[in-house]
């Protein structure tokens, strides 16, 4: 078969090349000697991804004694095998359509060229070992944490044994994330596949790719393949992509990786998979037809499951699920008061900003008795198609569960100069409010940069600013974010009633 899944190197690392090597240099060095635990630790921190990293950073700095335990590669899913790697391998994508759209700029671009994928991979690896030294072994023994490398496992509602040594505390956070969620696939056990975790190691382009699960992975990962020149077959068992994103949102860039070469199957039922001499058959029922078709590589891109195994949890008395992992209250507590958990471990936002300020909560309540509350984040999402798809709080379906009446305002790119100027016209920004107030509820945006301009509107909502503050706030002219204002002036308008109409008229007749 073209292309086998790539084998893993001594930390699940592949290939061996300079790069790679100073990645695993900075997040598990073969060399590396866990320290001699002296006394007890404040905080106790089991994971060194986002959520584990923010905790002990913080905490260290805040004076507080500190031990980091990580049995794989400090920096976890995001930096090894989420964000940043998918990241760079996006952006040079981008480059690709660029390249590919330029004609419709006026730009002439001679025939033969070409996306190289090998070197497409080498300047992810690259960038992703230059970043590693801000997750490494040795930065956080500069900040003053006792980082251990080994598997940690509670032998105690207070204590954690890793590596032969115990580690006493006065509190722990669990923060070991989460992993790719593999299906039960009739065939899938005769098959070799690809998760995020296994994906970019690859160094050479499948020919042919099926992806499993129409999510923000694989959508993503679908349209930078097909753009890369690989021909891509997307599986989805629910109609058309992206299920928890506004349908007129997702329907935009379903038409977007369409037009990239993506082929997708939605309504995919009774998918089975079965290997043949140099391919693997992709059988699946989609719109009423039995279709086959052959691939050369699999991604699975069906969601995560939380790692909560060889952690000897009972042990500590931490109650848990295998699906939804760690039970925490609104305090991030678990079941057992010395214990918390934050980031994907217990989280349904498995986002890396969103473990990022799970973490800042549990240094509230853990070290300083504090009461913040998980439930007062205002937390924003964006999968980074193109466009992407930004979205925060609450939508119309989850508004109507919750007996929350909306009104919404939208304005769309195309009558926005910028968008234009830019050609990036399909897309919009959608607030929803409070219905009769300008409370900002909840928003979706759809743009060629949806993630940096959702921040306005989630800046307004953690801080009280309705619709009308944005309205009375000065924008460059010309930038797409302008289209948040405009959102603004809509509301505006929405309070011109013909009553007050009418009062205006009478008064400027006065006035004349």
């Amino acid at each position: 078969m073209e292309n086998s899944v790539p084998q893993a190197t001594r930390e699940g690392v592949f290939p061996p090349d300079t790069h790679n090597r100073l990645l695993v240099d900075n997040a598990h060095p073969a060399d590396w000697a866990n320290p001699r635990p002296s006394g007890r630790y404040n905080l106790v921190v089991i994971g060194g991804g986002t959520a584990g990293l923010v905790a002990a950073a913080g905490a260290a700095g805040l004076g507080a004694k500190v031990a980091l335990v990580e049995r794989h590669l400090l920096g976890g899913d995001c930096l090894n095998f989420g964000c940043v790697p998918s990241k760079g391998v996006i952006r040079s994508s981008r480059a690709v359509a660029a390249v590919r759209d330029a004609s419709r700029f006026g730009i002439r671009v001679p025939d033969g060229w070409h996306a190289d994928f090998a070197a497409v991979m080498e300047r992810m690896r690259s960038l992703r070992a230059d970043i590693s030294r801000h997750d490494s072994a040795a930065r956080f023994r500069e900040l003053g944490v006792d980082v251990f490398l080994g598997e940690g496992r509670f032998s105690g509602p207070d204590r954690l044994e890793v590596d032969g040594a115990t580690l006493r505390f006065r509190k722990a956070v669990i923060a070991t994330g989460a992993r790719a969620a593999v299906p039960e696939i009739p065939g899938l056990e005769q098959v070799e596949y690809l998760t995020n975790e296994t994906v970019f190691s690859l160094t050479e382009p499948p020919r042919r790719l099926g992806i499993v699960g129409a999510g923000p992975i694989g959508c993503e990962l679908a349209q930078a393949f097909a753009r890369l020149g690989c021909q891509v077959v997307l599986v989805e068992n629910t109609h058309g992509i992206l299920p928890r994103e506004d349908p007129q949102a997702a329907e935009i860039v379903k038409q977007a990786i369409l037009r990239d070469g993506v082929r997708l199957l939605c309504c995919g039922h009774n998918l089975e998979l079965r290997r043949g001499d140099d391919h693997i058959l992709l059988c699946v029922e989609s719109h009423g037809k039995r279709l086959e078709e052959r691939i050369d590589q699999l991604l699975i891109a069906t969601g995560r499951r939380p790692n909560i195994e060889g952690l000897n949890l009972e042990a500590a008395g931490v109650a848990y699920d295998a699906k939804q992992g760690v039970q925490v209250d609104d305090r991030l507590r678990t079941t057992n008061p010395r214990i918390f958990a934050a980031g994907d471990i217990c989280s349904r936002f498995k986002f890396t900003h969103a473990a990022d300020f799970m973490a800042r909560t549990v240094l509230r309540n853990a070290l300083f008795l504090g009461r913040a509350k998980a439930s007062a984040l205002t937390i924003p999402w964006c999968t980074y198609t193109s466009p992407e798809i930004a979205h925060v709080g609450l939508n119309p379906q989850s508004a109507e569960a919750r007996g929350i009446a909306l009104d919404t305002y939208t304005q769309e790119l195309s009558h926005v100069d910028r968008a234009i100027l830019d050609g990036e016209t399909e897309g919009f920004v959608r607030v929803h409010t409070k219905k009769g107030t300008d409370v900002i509820l909840g928003a979706t945006i759809v743009a060629a940069n949806a993630g940096d301009m959702i921040s306005e509107i989630t800046l307004a909502m953690t801080h009280g600013l309705g619709l009308k503050k944005i309205a009375d706030t000065i924008h460059p002219y010309p930038t797409q974010a302008e289209a948040v204002r405009k959102v603004g002036d809509l509301y505006n308008r929405s309070r011109l009633t013909p009553f007050v109409k009418t009062l205006f008229r009478k008064w400027l007749a006065w006035t004349r």
